[in-house]
């Protein structure tokens, strides 16, 4: 599945759009907690784990749109845009949702 987040893909066709497609990921309170918990892993100004806590719901949030496209018989996912959100009032839990169109191409 290829995966992009321009709106198409040179040298290649869109034959079909098949709609939108999403995926979500939500990082429990204990995310925030380890986060903080774990502040010395902070080497040169970077949190070693949040990074990894990122881009682990950030994987999930994907695999999950792509699982969705390939359902709807998509060979691709155009325009995808990621955004990151802290929720609810106290700030314990990080939502990483993912969007983009499921395509066919050529």
């Amino acid at each position: 599945m290829l995966v992009t987040t321009t709106p198409n893909i040179e040298g290649r066709r869109v034959i079909r759009y098949l709609g939108i497609v999403t995926g979500e990921a939500i990082m429990g309170a204990n995310f925030i907690e380890d986060l903080f918990s774990a502040i010395t892993d902070i080497v040169g100004g970077r949190a070693g784990n949040y990074e990894k806590e990122l881009s682990k719901a950030k994987k999930i949030a994907i695999d999950e749109m792509v699982d969705r496209a390939k359902e709807m018989g998509a060979n691709a996912i155009l325009g995808v845009d990621l955004d990151y959100e802290i929720i609810e009032k106290n700030g314990s839990m990080l939502m990483v949702s993912v969007s983009g169109t499921a395509v066919i191409i050529e």
